[in-house]
């Protein structure tokens, strides 16, 4: 059974930082290109960060660009999201996604995990 755990959201305040994880199990995740992805409430899901699969490739979206830095484990298949100075925009579900590399389509979703940023 394919499954993406994601654990470390919180309530925290404006400046602070939170690390997220994503552990993954039922699948090849060394094969997957990895992302973080998240969805506030009535707004489209943005995607934060990617990392490719062996970890030699990783983009950002600009508005967290300085201030997240994801990163792999594919001994402990896990992925990581550090967010720092986080901001009450930064308040969303986070999610973990993989896609096979060389496919188009994220096949791997995680059940998601909250984070509220407030004063």
């Amino acid at each position: 059974e394919v499954q993406l755990v994601e654990s470390g959201g919180d309530l925290v305040q404006p400046g602070g930082s939170l690390r997220l994880s994503c552990a993954a199990s039922g699948f090849t995740f060394g094969s997957n290109a990895m992302s973080w992805v998240r969805q506030a409430p009535g707004e489209g899901p943005e995607w934060l960060a990617t990392i490719a699969s062996g970890g030699n490739s990783i983009s950002y979206i600009d508005s967290v660009k300085g201030r997240f830095t994801i990163s792999r484990d594919d001994a402990k298949n896990t992925v990581d999201l550090q967010m720092n100075s986080l901001n009450p925009e930064d308040t969303a579900i986070y999610y973990c996604a993989g896609r096979l590399t060389g496919t188009f389509t994220w096949n791997y979703w995680g059940q998601g995990t909250q984070v509220t940023v407030f004063s």
